[in-house]
């Protein structure tokens, strides 16, 4: 099932997307849509709405050097263990949302990633049981302001500014995400196309690993790392990142 978040004539709902008399539509989710949706009985052509960020996350946790060859990209090599850092909510957009290029950044990044959303508060949970706490997955782009982060010697102010995680352009509730392409396109060239497979710490090992340190909720986003391929963007290009059995997120880029 795929689950957005949408805008339409009369506000803002979570809805299911179907079709209905040959024609896609969105389908009113009554309430959250981390249990078993009940739905409201409303329904809009999906060419009426507007797609926003699938989820309101409280904490998007990024994995960093998931990729071996992105890491030696970056000028080092993998690490043994997967490395955390957070995006603040605050960062979060959906499609065709702008990715605003702030002023006092030179050198402003791609970052294709699978997104993995949490369907339920969870804590210490095994790899064996990730499964349980995955409501489903979507597609990030980590973008982030590489000289400030090179500048810094850590990662927060270069992965927080605000429009800094697009996500979307929904969530896919069945999937496996093992082995899935994913590509990201500038202005229709593609700069990255890789594979899940290719991940060092696959999602299981990932949900282990951050809910060892935090409790997530749903809602909540872990973005799995990014292939190699990393470049910059410029004012007035178009970013789009596919994955594989999701969709495709695309934000254009606009000077701050």
């Amino acid at each position: 099932m795929r689950i957005a978040r949408i805008a339409h004539s009369e506000g803002f709902a979570y809805a299911a997307l179907g079709d209905a008399d040959g024609q896609e539509v969105a389908l009113e989710i009554a309430e959250q849509p981390f249990v078993k949706p009940t739905f409201s009985g409303r329904k809009w052509p999906l060419a009426d709405v507007r797609l926003l960020a699938p989820v309101l996350p409280t904490k998007v946790v990024c994995i960093g050097k998931n990729y071996a060859d992105h890491a030696r990209e970056m000028g080092g090599e993998p690490p043994a263990d997967p490395v955390i850092f957070i995006k603040p909510s605050t960062s979060v957009i959906g499609p065709n949302a702008a990715i605003k290029l702030p002023a006092d950044s030179s050198r402003v990044d791609f970052e294709a990633e699978l997104a993995v959303v949490i369907g339920q508060p969870c804590k210490d949970v095994p790899a064996e049981k990730a499964s349980s706490v995955i409501f489903g997955y979507t597609v990030g782009n980590d973008v982030t302001a590489r000289d400030q982060q090179k500048a810094d010697g850590q990662w927060t102010r270069g992965k927080s500014h605000d429009t800094f995680c697009p996500l979307g352009p929904w969530v896919e509730t069945q999937l496996d995400a093992s082995d899935l392409a994913i590509k990201t396109e500038l202005d229709g060239e593609v700069k990255q196309d890789s594979r899940t497979s290719l991940l060092l710490h696959d999602v299981p090992k990932l949900i282990e690993w951050v809910t060892r340190v935090m409790t997530l909720l749903p809602g909540d986003v872990i973005l799995t790392g990014t292939p190699a391929g990393v470049g910059p963007m410029a004012d007035g290009q178009t970013v789009s990142v596919t994955v594989e059995g999701i969709g495709t997120l695309t934000n254009p880029v606009v000077a701050k």
